[in-house]
């Protein structure tokens, strides 16, 4: 295994600032910056220490295969539809599909929400070129706007404000939709027996029927359903614009760590995880439970120093690999990357992300995805945690709450021509409401096998 010198958490946080850091925005008003950065070291944690540490004994529980994570929300969120109707309709699909998992699998289901913070994305290019007119490409409302003009797209470090703000109140309105009955877990069947009334999915109406008399027996027992009325849900997003991330740093009174309280749970992108770089040496001095997306061309040795350098004191629950491999290549790229792990015993919590990898260009120019293909890296994750011996802990989807049209297939069998129905998204495309409780039934299966 690859060594280096072990970070120690809480200290030298700015340490990152000498190395390189890929991705970030070149902000035009340094000044403006700087004046950004002291306004948000100054502003409320938007959440608390106890609350990360509380999902990485959640996540050390689905290393050992005692709890799934499921960890679903939009490829990039969007300040126009932060309002309660969409934040709404997300929950109310990752709850149902953590119901049908949780029935399933026999076993808790991580609620985890890719929101709240989801507000830029790393792009292949620094620029966009449309009819012959050069501008800096969109890297997500963070950072500048969609339009194409000028004014547009320079980078507003008052974006960041802006996030932070809007990322609060998201996270009210999650908040406020979990613990206020809305997650009730009779209300959460109601809303699945009316999407088995769909006959495209006749075919679960067995597994409607067994939750339904699971919650009958339940009731006939005396079931204590106020305990139900609420759910535990956690909040993430890729640590991206590492001023944001530094600004929302703060130190625990516990223990002296320092916390990212931006969200419970940061990751690392497949493009920033460089050993060496900035975003990698940020995330070694937090203590939140973290991931690193590990695409096809990952070695053991990468995967290795990785978790040498982000997890030393090997703490379960600490460290989470998101691979995404896509469809093709899945079965041979994952299995000595897992085995590697397996072998130095490296605690880590292995969860799919079978969106990114299998990314395409439909004949009529839309950025999609096969719902096939999808599905597909998934049951690849499966069937490689099994030949190895080694636990799926988990499922990281792009997806939204809304009947968008952005994903190829699935029994709405949604065609190219019909992508242009409701294709909404910004950034990359997301599996739709229906999509995404199939997708659920489909792993509820392979977790049951």
């Amino acid at each position: 295994m690859t060594t280096t010198s072990e970070p120690e958490v809480g200290t030298d946080l700015d340490r990152f600032r000498s190395l390189v850091a890929l991705q970030q925005p070149t902000w035009p008003d340094e000044a403006a910056l700087a004046e950004v950065r002291e306004r948000l070291s100054a502003s409320a944690p938007l959440v608390v220490p106890a609350a990360a540490d509380t999902l990485r004994s959640r996540l050390a529980a689905a290393s050992r295969g005692e709890a799934f994570l499921l960890q679903g929300g939009d490829c990039a969120e969007t300040f126009a539809e932060a309002n309660a109707d969409r934040i709404r309709n997300k929950i109310r699909t990752i709850l149902q599909m953590a119901v049908i998992l949780t029935h399933g699998a026999s076993m808790p289901v991580v609620k985890m929400g890719r929101m709240a913070g989801q507000y830029a994305k790393p792009r292949s290019s620094d620029s966009e070129t449309r009819d012959g007119v050069t501008l800096p490409a969109y890297r997500g409302d963070m950072i500048n706007g969609h339009a194409f003009t000028a004014a547009s797209r320079v980078p507003d470090p008052e974006r960041l404000v802006e996030a932070y703000q809007i990322s609060s109140a998201t996270w009210n309105v999650v908040r406020a939709f979990t613990t206020g009955g809305f997650a009730d877990l009779r209300q959460v069947h109601e809303w699945n027996r009316g999407f088995m009334r769909n006959p495209a999915y006749a075919r679960y109406e067995q597994t409607a029927s067994e939750i339904d008399r699971a919650i009958r027996f339940m009731d006939a027992c005396g079931a204590d359903f106020d305990a139900l009325r609420t759910v535990e849900f956690f909040v993430s997003h890729e640590a991206l614009v590492l001023d944001y991330e530094r600004a929302l740093t703060r130190f625990d009174a516990r223990t002296g760590d320092a916390y990212d309280t931006s969200a419970h749970f940061l990751w690392i992108g497949e493009r920033t995880r460089q050993l060496d770089g900035a975003h990698v040496e940020f995330l070694s001095r937090v203590a939140n439970p973290i991931g690193v997306k590990l695409g096809p061309t990952t070695s053991p040795d990468d995967a290795l120093a990785l978790a040498e350098r982000l997890n030393p004191g090997r703490v379960p629950g600490r460290l989470t690999f998101i691979s995404r491999m896509g469809a093709g290549r899945v079965r041979e790229a994952l299995p000595p990357l897992v085995e590697a792990v397996a072998r130095e015993e490296v605690p880590v919590t292995w969860v799919t992300d079978p969106m990114h990898g299998n990314t395409i260009t439909s004949a009529s120019g839309y950025k999609t995805r096969r719902f096939d293909d999808v599905l597909d890296e998934v049951r690849g994750f499966f069937e490689v945690h099994r030949a190895a011996g080694t636990v799926p802990g988990g499922l990281h989807v792009e997806l939204t709450g809304d009947d968008v049209t952005e994903v190829l297939g699935g029994s709405e069998e949604i065609d190219d021509a019909g992508l242009a129905l409701r294709y909404e998204t910004l950034v990359d495309p997301r599996l739709n409401h229906q999509q995404s409780l199939e997708m659920a039934f489909q792993v509820a299966e392979m977790l049951r096998r």
